[in-house]
């Protein structure tokens, strides 16, 4: 099974908000790639850091996903844009939201 790593803008959102549309996210990507993922833990609600920390150990598990799928809006977000700079210059397979 593929470990999916997922970008999504989270700033202004809700909790609610934010995991809805990541359990939208996997069921995206399983309907394109024919097959189950496993959506990494990048939602971190216990961590009390600085945002560039919050992108640092975001980063740091990007390594040891398969895919990194962006959700609608990605490019609005700048730690979402950071993470796709980091996906393609290290060859991680990106899927965009369509």
């Amino acid at each position: 099974m593929k470990k999916l790593f997922i970008s999504q803008q989270m700033r202004g959102r809700t909790n609610d908000e934010i995991l809805t549309e990541r359990r939208q996210a996997v069921q995206d990507v399983q309907r394109m790639i024919g097959e189950e993922v496993e959506p990494m833990n990048t939602f971190f609600t216990n961590y009390d850091g600085k945002p560039l920390e919050f992108l640092g150990k975001a980063i740091s598990m990007m390594a040891q996903a398969d895919m990194v799928y962006f959700c609608k809006g990605w490019e609005y977000a700048r730690g979402c844009r950071v993470e796709r700079s980091a996906a393609e210059n290290y060859d991680v397979m990106v899927v965009e939201h369509v």
